[in-house]
C-alpha cells in the first residue's frame, strides 16, 4: 500500500504542476491581449488630453472675439461680459498649475491683465473706444499665444 500511496502524490504533483503551466499560459495569453489595447488607448488617451487643452484655449480666443465684436456692434453689455469672462479664463490659466500655456506663454500673457479695470469700466459706460482697445487685445492674445492653436501647428 504505501508504494501506492506514493504513486497518488505522484499524480497529485504532476496535476498541481500542469495546472500551473495552464495558468500560466493563460496569464500569458492575456497579457500578449491587454498590453498593445493598453498602449493603443494610453495614446489615444495623450490625443484626448492635447485635444481638450487646445480646445480650452480656443474657447478663450473664441470668447475675446466675441466680446470684439460685439463692442464693435455697440452691444456692450453682452462684450463686458464676454471680456470679464475671458479676464477670469486667462488668470486661471496665467496663474494655475494645472495650465494649458507654455511658461513663456504665461509670462507673455501677464501683462494683458493689468488692463482689465479699465476695458470693463470702457465697456460698462458704453464708450466706442472700447472695441478698439478689444480688438488690440485679441492681437495681443494670439500674438503671445502663437502656434500653440494653429490648425496643425504643434
Amino acid at each position: 500500500m504505501s508504494s501506492v500511496e506514493g504513486k497518488v502524490e505522484v499524480r497529485d504533483g504532476g496535476a498541481v504542476r500542469r495546472f500551473a503551466i495552464y495558468a500560466a499560459v493563460l496569464v500569458g495569453a492575456f497579457l500578449l491581449g491587454l498590453v498593445p489595447m493598453w498602449l493603443s488607448a494610453r495614446g489615444r488617451a495623450a490625443e484626448r488630453d492635447a485635444a481638450r487643452r487646445e480646445l480650452r484655449l480656443c474657447r478663450i480666443q473664441g470668447g475675446l472675439a466675441a466680446a470684439a465684436l460685439d463692442a464693435r456692434r455697440g452691444d456692450y453689455e453682452p462684450a463686458r461680459q464676454g471680456a470679464s469672462n475671458f479676464f477670469t479664463a486667462l488668470r486661471e490659466q496665467a496663474d494655475g498649475n494645472a495650465s494649458d500655456l507654455t511658461q513663456a506663454q504665461r509670462e507673455s500673457l501677464r501683462p494683458l491683465l493689468d488692463g482689465r479695470d479699465d476695458l470693463i469700466t470702457l465697456l460698462a459706460r458704453s464708450d466706442p473706444a472700447s472695441a478698439d482697445r478689444l480688438s488690440d487685445l485679441y492681437a495681443s492674445y494670439r500674438k503671445a499665444v502663437g502656434d500653440a492653436q494653429a490648425p496643425g501647428g504643434k
